[in-house]
């Protein structure tokens, strides 16, 4: 692979004109194709499998008329004194209601009056609105019509707060991420010396962000994606990006260094730190892939977007980089007295880490498992409007409902009974039963469909929809359900919102084990085929475990405590986004394989030239530590810029991509990783003999590649 790589380095290199143009050339026809066949995102998710996705599967058939699919809002009134009863209080209502009928997408509303929907006391009620089409899709007239719908009533004395997803807009670009990517150009200048070498990951990571996002966007027109996928793949992709392109520069400047003429300068960093890019690149790939396996599409939808993007992010590295040092020239090279001394101090941390490398082990290691600790108490859950901060209108329209009606009211269970071979009166023997389970606090009466062979029951909990109890009560039914299907002959199954939510996150803890599993068996087979060793794997996958225990330690501590929330913005501490852990895995196991290619194969490096196994760490981290700093502040950069976008599953994963870059970089593979390599010695880099003679030899480090240039290029010129 690495003589592969070299030559299409050299070729990228001379042929820089032709490259750059076809890429520039993909980047519009793409552009063009998300012009003219995008479609809006969509946020309405299924969960294939579960009772929840078959009962509303079952109400799309039988209860077309209430399957519209699209947004909701529910407008609540509070009287500011008396009752909603009151003569002026019922016309500001009723007012209302008839302005939000008449709003743009508007397909139906109901009368608190006429729906009951008013509290006991008389002073809280609300009215549902139901709109055609998704959030996404809803225009500024819609959302503007919305918003202002209160006006006239507060004016009156009513009080007026709107919740519901209509509410939930896309998550946009906010001057943060700027400011991320802002930190990242600093990072590199420092890094290089030279505004030109910094400029260069910069440039081929917006080329890889335009040509990401097109594609995503184009890919709306035959597959839905939500609104957060091409977040999470710009998040991601450009941090690849940057800093796949930062490992091919640093590698270029080294062999220039070394007297080589620019065209073979940038074949040799193509053909060796290009080999560790792909073999990066392609783990982050296969663990997004993997997400698959989970069998939540929006959630699959969001990793194979996420995985795209790295993709491409490889692709232009590997060949707009060179092509772009061909246009730079000597121009990239900066100070070189500047490099020697950065690869000065990464060696000194290197004699340190060895030479102390007993204490240095155990104290890194007890400080992850005490960051770990909170993990214990981990809940998963999903955001609802209760999450919201304080002071929006989304979370004090949660508390007076909650007020006025009971916490169960913002979580109803729909319970759908089919009756289409049961006994008369089925329905009502199924509500009775629900009356008299423990945590219910209401039933409505069965509703029946046209055709008379489904009914369908609304059960109000006592306790609000994260509460452990409710989900105990979503089981107690299902566990009723075989009994009520032997007395009556009906079928019943619980769904609704809540219930979704609840089966969600079952299914998402219920594959966090398979799918840590395979990712662990996917880091021990690639390392195993690039490093040419037993125990580097396992060391790796050992120190992957501590920065994923570590990094959902700080999660928890975060935004499920509240500590330091503040700091990140995180105004209402709850539950931890049930997909957080699982997309998380995937994410931070590409990114420490990353690190664990660009360090431990320098490492090897200097061990097959001769190099001590101590001699070789040191080796390994005076070329790798500077680099793979840069690396992770870049990412660290990136992501941190995420945390601050307002929208809870961007700030927590932008959070936890953040943490986990920054405990598996500085403490796993830079302090652990070396210490631990240092303890092994030669016994590193054993493996049986008849396993070498099965494995492949990839060659990541680029040996045969040098065993078959430098006889012939030993005299070659310097020059760029």
């Amino acid at each position: 692979m690495a003589t592969r790589l070299y030559r299409l380095g050299r070729l990228s290199f001379r042929r820089r004109r032709w490259v750059v143009a076809l890429w520039l050339a993909i980047l519009v026809a793409v552009g063009t194709a998300a012009g003219t066949f995008g479609q809006p995102t969509s946020d309405e998710f299924s969960i294939p499998g579960t009772e929840s996705q078959s009962a509303l599967d079952l109400l799309g058939d039988r209860f077309p008329e209430m399957s519209a699919g699209g947004a909701t809002a529910r407008v609540v009134f509070a009287a500011g004194h008396g009752t909603l009863a009151d003569p002026a209080a019922k016309a500001a209502v009723q007012q209302t209601v008839a302005t939000l009928r008449e709003a743009p997408q508007v397909v139906a509303v109901t009368d608190p009056y006429q729906a009951h929907a008013l509290s006991r006391d008389g002073t809280i009620g609300y009215a549902q609105v139901q709109y055609g089409v998704q959030s996404p899709e809803l225009t500024d007239a819609a959302l503007h019509a919305l918003s202002s719908v209160g006006d006239a009533a507060e004016k009156a004395g009513v009080r007026v707060e709107i919740g519901g997803d209509a509410l939930q807009a896309p998550p946009q670009q906010s001057a943060t991420e700027a400011l991320g990517v802002l930190v990242a150009g600093i990072v590199l200048v420092i890094t290089f010396g030279s505004l030109i070498a910094a400029g260069l990951p910069l440039l081929t990571a917006f080329l890889a962000i335009g040509l990401s996002i097109a594609g995503i966007t184009a890919a709306t027109a035959v597959v839905d994606l939500s609104s957060t996928a091409p977040v999470l793949a710009m998040m991601l992709g450009l941090a690849v990006a940057i800093d796949y392109s930062l490992f091919i520069v640093s590698r270029y400047r080294h062999e220039v260094a070394e007297g080589r003429s620019g065209e073979e300068a940038a074949g040799r960093a193509v053909g060796t730190a290009g080999s560790a890019v792909v073999f990066a690149g392609a783990t982050v790939v296969i663990a997004l892939s993997a997400l698959a396996v989970v069998g939540i599409p929006f959630l699959t939808a969001m990793g194979l977007a996420a995985a795209g993007a790295v993709a491409v992010a490889v692709l232009v590295a590997l060949t707009v980089i060179p092509a772009m040092l061909g246009f730079a020239g000597r121009r990239v090279l900066g100070r070189r007295a500047k490099d020697a001394e950065k690869a000065a101090a990464g060696a000194r941390w290197g004699r340190f880490v060895t030479r102390h490398r007993v204490p240095v082990l155990v104290a890194s290691v007890l400080a992850l498992g005490i960051l770990a600790i909170p993990v214990a108490d981990l809940q998963l859950g999903m955001p609802d409007d209760g999450s919201a901060a304080a002071h929006t209108t989304q979370r004090q329209a949660y508390d007076l409902v909650a007020k006025g009606f009971g916490p169960g009211s913002n979580g109803p269970l729909l319970v759908v009974v089919d009756t289409a071979h049961a006994q008369p009166g089925a329905a009502a023997t199924v509500a009775a039963g629900l009356s008299g389970l423990d945590g219910v606090a209401a039933v409505t009466p069965p509703v029946p469909n046209r055709a008379g062979d489904t009914a369908l029951l609304t059960v109000v909990p006592q306790t609000g929809p994260g509460d452990s109890a409710t989900q105990d009560l979503v089981t107690a039914i299902r566990h009723r359900a075989a009994g009520w299907a032997e007395q009556t002959g009906a079928d019943v199954s619980v769904t609704g919102q809540t219930a979704m939510m609840i089966d969600i996150s079952e299914k998402l803890a219920g594959a966090l084990l398979p799918y840590l599993a395979v990712i662990i068996g996917l880091a021990i087979i690639l390392l195993m085929l690039v490093f040419r060793s037993i125990l580097v794997p396992l060391k790796a996958t050992l120190g992957f475990l501590l920065t994923i225990g570590a990094t959902f330690g700080a999660v928890v501590a975060v935004f499920q405590w509240g500590w330091l929330g503040g700091l990140f913005g995180v105004d209402a501490p709850g539950p931890i986004l049930s997909m957080l852990p699982i997309f998380m895995i995937g994410v931070v196991f590409g990114l420490a394989m990353d690190y664990e290619l660009f360090l431990v194969t320098r490492m090897r490096e200097e061990f097959v030239h001769g190099a001590s196994p101590t001699e070789a760490v040191v080796g390994g981290l005076g070329h790798g530590a500077r680099v793979v700093t840069a690396a992770a502040l870049i990412m660290i950069s990136v992501f941190i810029g995420f945390v601050f976008s307002g929208e809870e599953m961007i700030m927590s994963m932008g959070f936890a991509m953040a943490a986990g870059v920054a405990i598996d970089a500085f403490v796993v593979r830079m302090t652990i990783v070396p210490a631990v390599m240092s303890l092994l010695g030669r016994g590193a880099w054993w493996l049986p003999r008849w396993l070498d003679r099965v494995l492949p030899d990839v060659d990541v480090e680029g040996e045969k590649l040098r065993a078959l240039l430098e006889p012939a290029r030993e005299h070659e010129p310097t020059r760029v």
